[in-house]
């Protein structure tokens, strides 16, 4: 399985089950690893034959700043869901970091961590 990989896509969410984080919002960064078959791509050296991570990266912001969800595990899945429709995605991961998540110890960030496949 080939990789695409794209890491720190980050956006402005109003996701959280506290009135002050849909009103507010807050930075969501989002990783994703996409496992893709690069054989075809690499031959014709096609945009075409691959996966558009242009296309990818709108998808996660799309989700990111779209309707707003109370849980983060929703938007992660959205996500995955989205991402594993585009055609040529056998795969995909995404972490979903909410470093300014309310709570109420030092911490440096929160992650959800989302995979899924076709098979």
């Amino acid at each position: 399985m080939d990789h695409i990989i794209l890491t720190g896509l980050a956006a402005t969410g109003h996701h959280g089950v506290f009135e002050h984080e849909r009103r507010n919002g807050q930075r969501f960064v989002v990783d994703v690893d996409l496992g893709v078959d690069m054989t075809a791509a690499a031959a014709s050296d096609d945009l075409a034959q691959t996966v558009d991570y242009s296309s990818v990266a709108d998808e996660v912001l799309a989700v990111v700043t779209g309707t707003p969800r109370d849980l983060v595990e929703t938007v992660a899945v959205e996500i995955a869901d989205r991402i594993l429709a585009l055609p040529g995605v056998l795969e995909v991961e995404v972490v979903l970091h909410k470093p300014q998540a309310p709570l109420t110890v030092d911490f440096d960030d929160v992650i959800i961590r989302v995979r899924r496949s076709r098979a």
